[in-house]
């Protein structure tokens, strides 16, 4: 069948929930899905013009024939899709593959044991704990026990360089015993290595015991250095049982769930906690796709009905449209009740910030781009619903003061950073008093004016990919409105919201909605630069032009002196002080000045001088006419 024809019969599907299954031209199942109404939702894969990522174009490209299963509930379709994607697992469903394979803890035999994280195990006569499932815990317990137990990270090799050179840097902060120093015999050294081994194997309770009752046997029989080291142990294993306590009740059983995008891929990253303590972090990538909310919609299903253990709790960046109904089904698997929740505040919300940063840092490593900046956009991109990360970034926002005159400054932002000779100022020239959003509409109606010039230059010869307005939906529309039909009519356009505390809140869309970006760190931060920088610049061309109003004024109250001349003067001499110490002579050199307001003007400042010289003093000879230049 072809793209119009499947169109067609997805016309004439029922509004109903249920699963829908895409076959290509041999019959085999390509793709499966579940929808609160199937006419809706099969429809647009096959409607012209609806714009797709690139993975789902390909399953499109292949698809040939559909087939439909109506459900009773979007439940029944909930279970139905997870059981056929399981028995069926279709090309372009999204596969859970974390790239995780099996993890031990390496104890080397010989005479001083040493403790490892390794991949792989591997016949040298080594010690091997596990195998674990999480490569994670293992790097996260080695390193405990190392730090507990004090024990040597280093690549010394003992008993050859015991006594050799000066103990590191981790035996003087205490992260270290110090063995290569001489003063702990191998007894002592293998009872740490024993005591880490078996923290590692059995937890942290029961070794406090033992060391505490080791520690009071070396103190009775005078081992005072025996004692201390335990003492030392004992302090360090206590440290970092309260440095773990990320969640601090320890009946915590909890996974926090986040989703981050580019405009190739999204991420999602799952922190496992259990007893209060982050005990595994797993990340899966999804490439060919930039529809993170579609993601999550799957994926969150996908990962528990796959025999992933279901805890109590479970903290999302967002839910998926079917949330109660993969709420219900989680609890029926689990056989208890499961808190399926966006955290609002507090340290849940953190931690969810916390599994959105792994995401994104999982990206940049998937991508090659380690840059702070690009992963900014990148980031803005997928917030926004860009096609693509917004390299030039322009910024607008209007100032004014109390008698109504407005003036703009715009900035620019290329690959995140400003670039300041690109900044530009605006005059309103047809907008009479206060409006914001006249003003803004004149600004961005000139800037399009510029852009569309054949001989067009700098900064206004350059397409934004993106433009920003202080201000919200009023600005927004009335920008919109000038825009239409201009060349930058198709540059994404938005506002910048800030709060009664004058700090960004929001960003609002074309549309008017608003778009939160508090949970968005980087973002946030970013955008608020953005606005910080474009209001500083605005209020700085005003308190400008304000000044050069006020000595312009004061100027004009010299008789015979208008603005034209006014303006002359502070072209040549920049100030009013300056104006006040020129002598007749240099008031001559003004262009438009005469010799008889250059007299005017040195009198208006310097009264008594002006009474003491004659009337007809040599200097006016040498002025040119009283004139007036023209206006730029």
């Amino acid at each position: 069948m072809t793209k119009a024809q499947l169109y067609q019969k997805a016309c004439m599907l029922p509004l109903l929930p249920g699963v829908y299954i895409i076959r290509d031209a041999e019959g085999v199942i390509i793709y499966i899905g579940k929808a609160k109404r199937l006419r809706t939702r099969v429809s647009q894969y096959f409607r012209e013009g609806v714009p797709h990522d690139a993975k789902v174009t390909r399953m499109i490209e292949n698809a040939f024939e559909f087939d439909v299963i109506v459900c009773q509930s979007e439940f029944e379709a909930l279970v139905l899709e997870a059981s056929q994607i399981k028995a069926h697992t279709p090309k372009y469903n999204i596969l859970l593959k974390d790239d995780k394979g099996y993890s031990y803890v390496r104890v080397t035999r010989e005479a001083y044991p040493r403790l490892s994280a390794v991949l792989q195990k591997e016949e040298d006569g080594a010690e091997y704990i596990g195998p674990f499932t999480s490569s994670f815990a293992v790097r996260e317990m080695v390193g405990t026990a190392q730090d507990c137990f004090q024990l040597p990270r280093c690549n010394r090799r003992f008993p050859e360089d015991i006594g050799k050179g000066r103990p590191c840097l981790n035996a003087h902060i205490g992260k270290c015993m110090g063995l290569c120093s001489g003063k702990i015999s191998r007894e002592a050294y293998n009872e740490a290595v024993a005591g880490a081994v078996h923290m590692i194997r059995y937890g942290k309770k029961e070794i406090i015991k033992n060391l505490e009752e080791r520690m009071n046997a070396a103190a009775e029989r005078l081992d005072f250095e025996q004692a201390a080291l335990i003492r030392d142990q004992l302090a360090a294993i206590r440290k970092v049982s309260e440095g773990q306590k990320v969640v601090v009740d320890e009946r915590t059983q909890m996974d926090v769930i986040a989703l981050a995008a580019t405009t190739r891929a999204v991420c999602a990253a799952v922190l496992r906690y259990r007893r209060g303590r982050l005990a595994d972090k797993r990340e899966f990538v999804f490439h060919d796709t930039a529809d993170a909310d579609g993601v999550r919609e799957e994926f969150l299903s996908r990962y528990y009905l796959d025999g992933e253990e279901i805890p109590r709790t479970i903290a999302v960046d967002a839910l998926p449209e079917d949330a109660d109904a993969l709420a219900q089904l989680l609890e029926q698997t689990r056989g208890a009740k499961v808190h399926l929740y966006v955290p609002q505040k507090g340290d849940v919300a953190k931690l969810v910030t916390m599994a959105y940063t792994n995401a994104v840092e999982r990206l940049a490593r998937e991508s090659g781009r380690y840059g702070k900046q690009e992963r900014l956009l990148d980031e803005t991109a997928q917030v926004l619903g860009l096609a693509a990360p917004p390299h030039r970034i322009e910024s607008y926002d209007i100032s004014n003061w109390g008698e109504g005159t407005s003036v703009c400054g715009m900035v620019v932002f290329e690959e995140g950073k400003p670039k300041k000779s690109d900044y530009r100022r605006f005059k309103m020239r047809t907008v009479l008093g206060t409006d914001d959003y006249a003003s803004m509409a004149e600004t961005l109606s000139r800037r399009a004016a510029e852009y569309e010039k054949p001989d067009a230059a700098g900064s206004f010869a350059q397409k934004p990919d993106l433009i920003l307005l202080d201000g919200g939906r009023g600005q927004v529309s009335a920008v919109q409105a000038v825009l239409a039909g201009t060349k930058l009519a198709d540059v994404p356009l938005f506002g910048m919201v800030k709060d009664d505390h004058h700090r960004t809140r929001a960003i609002v869309a074309p549309g008017g909605e608003e778009i939160t970006i508090s949970m968005h760190r980087g973002i946030f931060t970013f955008i608020t630069s953005i606005q910080d920088e474009v209001h500083r610049f605005a209020i700085a061309y005003q308190r400008q032009a304000q000044k050069k109003k006020s000595y312009s004024s004061r100027l004009t109250e010299v008789p015979g002196v208008g603005p034209a001349a006014a303006k002359a003067l502070l072209v040549k001499f920049r100030t009013v002080a300056a104006v006040r110490e020129a002598s007749v002579e240099q008031l001559c050199e003004t262009p438009g000045v005469g010799p008889v307001t250059a007299q005017a003007i040195f009198a208006h400042f310097h009264p008594q001088t002006a009474l003491d010289k004659p009337s007809d003093s040599p200097h006016n000879e040498t002025c040119p006419q009283d004139g007036a230049p023209k206006e730029v």
